[in-house]
Parts: C-alpha cells; sequence; structure tokens
C-alpha cells in the first residue's frame, strides 16, 4: 500500500468566501480520519508477532555478552538483551537451543543457550540472529572449542603366535603418542600430528606355554585411551612320537592356498542348510579369507537376500590316514550358526559305498542356539544319527564363542579320541564298535573339513535369528602329525 498525505483541493473559490469556510472545514474533518489510517497502513507485524520497525527509524539494542568462545563441553550460556522493539532470536545450528525464544520492547530479557558438546575434531561455529520483523538488528557469534583427541581404527587386536605385523590407523586433531611397555611388540611410528596415520605394530614369536596379553597407550591432549592386544603362543606341540607332516599356518594374505579345494554348493545341498557355499566375491566381500595370520569364514546375507558362507577341505584326493589332527577355531555367535571341524574319507565310491557307510568324523562341531556346547561325533553305517545311534559326546566350554581353543583327534588303527583343550571329549575303540566296514571304516584316509553353516538339520532346529549377521568363525591353524 502506498502512503500519502490527504490531497488539499487548492480550488477554495475565492469569490465566495462562505464556500471557502466550508471547504476548509472538510479539509480538517478528511485530515483526521485519513491520519489513523496512514499510520495503520504503514505499519505491520511479521509472522512471529513482533512488530516491524518504522521505516528509517534507528533501533536501540544491546547485548551481553556480544559474542561466546565456549569449551567443547554441553553447557548452557546466558544472553541478555534489551531493545526498544520486540524482537525474537533464532539460529540454523542443529546443536544449540534457545528459551525463550523472544522479548518484548524495553524489557531487559535473558536468553538460555544450551550447547551439545562439540565431539568434532575442530571448532564449530554458529550464529545467533536477533530480528525484529524481517530485519535482524544484531548477530551474536558462538565458537564452540573442542577437545584434543585420537582414536586408533581398532580397540583390541588378537595376533597369530607367530612374529607378525599388523597396519592400524590412528587419526587426530592434534599431536600425538603412542607406546607400549613390553618387548615382544614394537611401534612405527611412535608420534604424529593432527589427520590420518598410519601405524605397524609388530610382534615376536610367541614360543612360550601360553598366550600373551599388552596394552598399547595412545596419547593425544589430554585423552588417553588403549589399545589390547592378544597374542596365542605358537608352540608345535603333538602327543609323544608323532612329527608334523602339514600344516597351514595361514600366515599369507588373500584367498587360501592351493592344498585346499572350495565348496561351490546353493542352499539345501545337505542337511536343509539355508547357506550358499562359494568361492566368489560377493558385494565385495569373501566367504573365505586369509589375513593377519588367521583363515576367517564369514558368513553374512547379500543384497540379493541370500545367505553367504565358506566350507573347505585340505587335500581331498589323498587325505591322510592315521595321525593327530589339530586346529585352534574362535567360534563364531548367532542363533542359526553351525560350525564345523571334521573329516570325510578320501576318493569314495559314493554309489556303492554311501553315506553314512563310507564313514565320518566330527572332532568339533557347536550350534549357536545351544552357544559354547562343544561336541564331538562319529557316523558309521551301524552308527549313525539317521537311526540315533551315533557315538558322540558334548561338553559346555566356555567362551568357546568369541575366544579361541584346540579341537583334536587322536586316530590309529584301533582308536579314536577327540580332545578339546587336551581334555578327552569322545573316545571309542575298534574293538568296541566292531571290526566290519559298517561298524569301523576308518581304516583308510580321510581329509579334513572345516566350514560355517546357516540354519538346516541341527543348526536351525529352533529357528535362525538374521540380526545375528555377519558373523564369522576365525582358524588360527590346521595341523596334521604321524608317526
Amino acid at each position: 500500500m502506498i502512503c500519502r498525505p490527504f490531497e488539499i483541493n487548492n480550488n477554495f473559490g475565492l469569490s465566495n468566501q462562505s464556500t471557502m469556510k466550508r471547504n476548509l472545514k472538510n479539509y480538517i474533518v478528511g485530515l483526521a480520519i485519513a491520519l489513523p489510517l496512514m499510520a495503520t497502513a504503514c505499519s505491520s507485524k511479521d509472522d512471529d508477532g513482533v512488530q516491524n520497525p518504522t521505516p528509517n527509524k534507528q533501533v536501540s539494542i544491546t547485548v551481553s555478552p556480544e559474542s561466546f568462545s565456549p569449551d567443547n563441553s554441553a553447557q548452557n550460556l546466558e544472553l541478555t538483551v534489551n531493545a526498544d522493539v520486540d524482537w525474537a532470536i533464532r539460529t540454523d545450528a542443529s546443536w544449540i537451543s534457545l528459551r525463550p525464544a523472544g522479548g518484548v520492547k524495553n524489557q531487559s530479557t535473558k536468553v538460555t543457550i544450551t550447547l551439545t558438546a562439540n565431539t568434532e575434531f575442530d571448532n564449530r561455529t554458529a550464529v545467533l540472529n536477533i530480528v525484529s520483523g524481517s530485519n535482524t538488528i544484531k548477530s551474536v557469534e558462538i565458537v564452540q572449542g573442542y577437545a584434543m583427541s585420537a582414536y586408533a581404527s581398532v580397540s583390541s587386536m588378537m595376533l597369530s603366535g607367530e612374529a607378525s605385523e599388523k597396519e592400524i590407523t590412528v587419526t587426530s586433531n592434534g599431536p600425538w603418542t603412542i607406546s607400549c611397555d613390553y618387548d615382544w611388540l614394537s611401534i612405527s611410528p611412535t608420534s604424529g600430528e593432527k589427520g590420518e596415520t598410519p601405524v605397524i605394530i609388530k610382534a615376536s614369536a610367541n614360543e612360550g606355554e601360553d598366550s600373551r596379553e599388552a596394552n598399547i597407550v595412545l596419547s593425544c591432549g589430554d585423552n588417553n585411551s588403549t589399545i589390547s592386544v592378544s597374542q596365542l603362543n605358537y608352540n608345535v606341540s603333538a602327543p609323544a612320537g608323532y612329527s608334523l607332516v602339514w600344516s597351514d599356518e595361514f600366515n599369507y594374505e588373500g584367498k587360501p592356498n592351493s592344498d585346499w579345494v572350495i565348496e561351490n554348493q546353493n542352499a539345501g545341498w545337505v542337511n536343509n542348510e539355508l547357506q550358499t557355499y562359494t568361492s566368489r566375491e560377493i558385494d565385495g566381500k569373501l566367504t573365505l579369507e586369509v589375513k593377519d595370520g588367521f583363515l576367517y569364514i564369514n558368513c553374512f546375507k547379500g543384497s540379493d537376500g541370500k545367505i553367504y558362507s565358506g566350507r573347505m577341505n585340505a587335500k581331498p584326493s589323498t587325505g591322510w590316514q592315521y595321525g593327530y589332527v589339530e586346529a585352534r577355531i574362535n567360534l563364531p555367535k548367532g542363533k542359526g550358526t553351525w560350525p564345523a571341524f571334521w573329516m570325510m574319507p578320501s576318493n569314495v565310491d559314493w554309489t556303492n559305498d554311501p553315506w553314512p557307510h563310507c564313514g565320518e568324523i566330527d572332532i568339533m562341531e557347536e550350534v549357536g542356539v545351544d552357544a559354547n556346547h562343544v561336541s564331538s561325533s562319529v557316523h558309521t553305517g551301524k552308527y549313525n544319527h539317521m537311526i540315533n545311534t551315533q557315538k558322540t559326546h558334548e561338553m559346555y566350554l566356555e567362551g568357546a564363542e568369541g575366544n579361541f581353543h584346540t579341537y583334536a583327534l587322536e586316530w590309529d588303527e584301533e582308536k579314536l579320541i577327540t580332545y578339546v583343550d587336551g581334555k578327552v571329549q569322545l573316545s571309542i575303540t575298534k574293538a568296541a564298535l566292531g571290526s566290519d566296514h559298517d561298524s569301523w571304516p576308518f581304516d583308510r584316509a580321510f581329509y579334513p573339513i572345516v566350514n560355517l553353516a546357516w540354519g538346516g538339520d541341527w543348526g536351525g532346529y529352533a529357528g535362525v535369528d538374521e540380526s545375528a549377521l555377519p558373523t564369522t568363525m576365525i582358524v588360527d591353524y590346521v595341523r596334521i602329525f604321524q608317526k
């Protein structure tokens, strides 16, 4: 709307004095009516109900303080505002809240400014705008500081017993140092500046009887964090009279070496299991991956909705007849998991010698729904789970899921004995079972298998829980000794 003064008709008619007086009277009455309308039309309130200042009027406003430089902690600040107009206060910063959101003219108002903690690696800045109508009449800047800190790409690590090294990344917003007081560990570099820095941690071989532990301390400013390190022992031992004839210590990188034959089988191949075994890369991930001195058997759900996992066989065409077979394994967690370390006979004539007549040796099995209960079994034509006659034994092993334990088989012409951490699990003899093939088919070469199944007749007997995926079975080594 355009506001202008009430226009005066200057044609008074000088020859008629009474007409002139009447026109002047009408002008005064009209002016009295128009002025209030002009005042109303030339002022307004914005959407917040704050009165816009009259054009060309200089707004008087004071704020205290005029800026803030708080530290990184969560806290409340106080801003005092006094203006000769109604006002509102606003900010676009999501880490700030304001109460109250405005005030009235000529009244001192205290605004509480609530800040969240600054967990970022740098200062952050916000502007509080004090507005009247559509006009910003004052701006207050807040620059919140940050705490110097650093973090490593891992908070813990497990190392194999052999001499090894592992690379981690230190990310920091200031100068940092990293240290360790254990002579079997070395670190390079031991200090750095703001940014991301690769750090190499080297461990000498652990030839002791037990695993060993260490702590690495990362410091930046007043903040310290700890990286816990565990190293398994590297003690190649077997019962008296046995010598190592084959092993995979997984001290290389990439896919398993050529001694292993990797299965590629669709879901439902055996035991109504739900996983697809594959050697292929799925969504950029491998089901069987060797790194950091370990074999990782990864079970995960692909983008196509299928469950993928890994199974591999050591020298299945030749195998080994009799010996001491051992693996050190960290079992996965989750309802639906079914990890196993077991053996099948080499070069089976499946037509004339089908399962279970061919024989099967289960050194270790576990199902996640019965966490930490590990078992050993043998299956033959006469003794098998199809007719509920299998020879089996189960024990509870605290920490089987999430920690390394050794699982072993001692096997000769007359007996089969399985062990868990050196303790007998299952012991059977030919004399007790019988010497015929349907009772004792364990008089030929067998080969070891490691795999992680998902679901199936046993692994899924109580259902599966896909929220447990992805999950991983970790193998430190597989060793075979013979007399």
